[in-house]
């Protein structure tokens, strides 16, 4: 908060030096060492280039104008012109009144600067289990959308579910010739799994089981499905039904929710149109029975092209540049993940008027998502110039040997498996150090801090680093894990408990006394929460977030071994109680926006 105080000030200093001057980009940050103080501003310095003026003089000619005696000591100028800041305690506590009087939670809502986004996320495929990979795309997509509605934006999301494609075909015939009933009662998705494995290997000419007439049969399936046959049609929608029933199993036990799930199936009335107006367009041609867009129909002759080395439609061969085509429409007339993700856009843009699609998908598709903003962008500019089209990739989950985590038969752990094993292993932690509790209340403890330790430990890599999963280090009580944080969190607010149960109401809450060094850094600590917040928004990070909240819960853990609270004199006693209070509420909501829950006791 006070951080947009001095920047507001720190403007109006500069205007009053420089009235041309653009202050858009001074930002005031908080300083990445104490010893630079607490906030530091490093952007008059370009800004010395844009006037064509010496740095330090304009740091000079600032600073006496600045009038911030109230929140901070003298404003430092640092080296060719950084400003530090150093804030007053009374600053300070004046900050954590509010707070406390519940006048904000250290961030002010964007109001009439909210913006709307779309948020494609999680993307599960129908028959399919999920598996260890969508805990990322879902982890890391649900974090972003808690951040921006906390932040006062609109967000839509959105769950591009895989439910149509030549798989339905291979597991439309092995549910007509293959289907095991018992099987499919007992666990639907495993036996739609195993058809679809079956079919595939006898529909593989790669495969020594390849089988020329189950793949022109499984063919035949599909295009009785998408020319609109009714049993395949009923056969389809059972599978989507089936497979519903685990997503929602597993989204409920996340705390996941979708304001809409949307699938593949959905777009399919709109992708002729697609391909005909590409063609029409000019941006796309025909090319062996198949339709495709070209480097050469985006960009023609005469027109502003990227660089080679930045054009996503080019690659090089034999130390030459060639065209890579988008294909819209394949030879057979059927359509693929191009076509209806330009549909997907059109649908989207057309319907909420968004400002950014983000699109939450690992790394691996970076290509695909080159190949497709910049279709959609020469095919509508109005769309592009209006809707920041965004992929938020991320990297892999990797096991011991740094490798894609598999399970001891080498396959992808499954989801609903690794969620289980996290409650189990937290549930004998917790039945370790506390068999007095019931076992009920035990098993609770350990759901939200198995579950999420989970979440934590793949959310605090940057989201594009591959992180090796390790089960002791995400449930430990120590170092940066979700236990560590939830257990601080207990900490607080039983003491907030404790101290309105006996509050004497002897001082009001705004004349706060902050003296002790822990008691000063837990509070400075306080006021970046909001400046957090909107750097993970602004660089779709909750790593940011996980950092914060841990960096929180320590200078709590400090505070806690050295200032006595319960026992202090007043106003240290309601000082103390006041930051227990707003560190529980700060650590609870940070904690919470990363779809993790917290617990009384642990």
């Amino acid at each position: 908060m006070l951080h947009l105080e001095l920047e507001k000030r720190l403007h109006a200093a500069l205007l009053s030096v420089h009235p041309a001057a653009s202050v858009a980009a001074v930002r005031v940050m908080p300083a990445p060492d104490a010893k630079f103080g607490d906030y530091q501003c490093n952007a008059l310095m370009t800004l010395a280039r844009e006037l064509k003026t010496n740095p330090r003089q304009l740091a000079t000619e600032v600073t006496g104008k600045l009038e911030v005696a109230d929140l901070c000591e003298p404003v430092e100028i640092a080296g060719p012109g950084f400003l530090n800041f150093r804030l007053r305690p009374t600053a300070v506590a004046a900050v954590l009144a509010a707070a406390a009087r519940g006048e904000h939670l250290f961030f002010q809502p964007a109001g009439a600067a909210a913006r709307t986004y779309v948020v494609d996320f999680s993307s599960p495929n129908v028959a399919k289990p999920m598996h260890v990979g969508h805990i990322r795309s879902t982890g890391i997509g649900d974090a972003l959308v808690k951040i921006l509605r906390r932040l006062g934006h609109r967000v839509v999301t959105d769950n591009h579910l895989g439910d149509w494609g030549t798989q339905f075909g291979m597991l439309l015939l092995g549910w007509k010739t293959r289907l095991d009933r018992a099987a499919l009662e007992a666990d639907p998705i495993g036996e739609l799994e195993r058809l679809y494995r079956e079919i595939n290997a006898l529909c593989d000419d790669g495969k020594p089981t390849f089988d020329a007439a189950v793949r022109e049969a499984a063919k035949n399936e599909l295009v009785k499905l998408q020319a609109g046959d009714a049993e395949n049609l009923g056969i389809w929608r059972e599978m989507q039904r089936l497979s519903q029933l685990q997503f929602d199993a597993i989204y409920g036990r996340l705390g996941v929710k979708f304001d809409h799930t949307l699938g593949e199936s959905f777009y399919n009335p709109w992708l002729p149109g697609v391909v005909e107006d590409l063609t029409a367009r000019g941006l796309a041609r025909a090319s062996k029975d198949a339709i495709a867009v070209f480097a050469d129909t985006l960009w023609p002759e005469g027109t502003s092209r990227p660089a080679p080395k930045d054009n996503p439609f080019l690659v090089q061969k034999d130390g030459e540049w060639v065209d890579l085509p988008a294909l819209i429409q394949k030879s057979d007339g059927g359509f693929n993940y191009m076509t209806t993700d330009l549909a997907t856009i059109q649908h989207r843009v057309r319907e909420w008027s968004p400002d950014e699609i983000i699109y939450v998908v690992d790394d691996r598709q970076a290509p695909h998502f080159r190949r497709l903003f910049a279709i959609a962008g020469r095919w509508h500019p109005d769309w592009t110039a209006k809707t920041r089209l965004t992929h938020v990739g991320f990297g892999k989950i990797c096991g011991a040997d740094k490798k894609p985590l598999k399970t001891r038969d080498g396959n992808t752990p499954k989801l609903a498996a690794l969620l289980d094993e996290a409650e189990e292993r937290a549930l004998a932690l917790v039945t370790e150090k506390r068999p007095d509790l019931p076992l009920e209340r035990r098993q609770e403890i350990a759901r939200v801090v198995g579950l999420g330790a989970l979440k934590y430990q793949d959310l605090l890599p940057h989201r594009t680093s591959d992180y090796v999963f390790n089960w002791d280090k995400m449930l430990a009580l120590t170092g940066n894990t979700a236990p560590y944080v939830q257990y601080q969190f207990t900490r607080a607010a039983k003491v907030a408990r404790e101290g309105r149960a006996n509050d004497q109401g002897s001082i009001a809450k705004d004349q706060l006394v902050l003296a002790a060094e822990q008691e000063l850094a837990l509070a400075k600590l306080l006021l970046n929460y909001g400046h957090t917040l909107e750097r993970t928004a602004l660089d779709y990070a909750p790593n940011f977030l996980c950092n914060y909240i841990y960096e929180l819960a320590s200078a709590y853990s400090r505070f806690y071994d050295n200032c006595p609270v319960l026992k202090a004199e007043e106003p240290t006693r309601t000082s103390r109680l006041v930051l227990c209070e707003l560190t529980a509420q700060v650590l609870q909501d940070g904690l919470g926006l990363l779809g993790i829950e917290t617990i009384d006791e642990m």
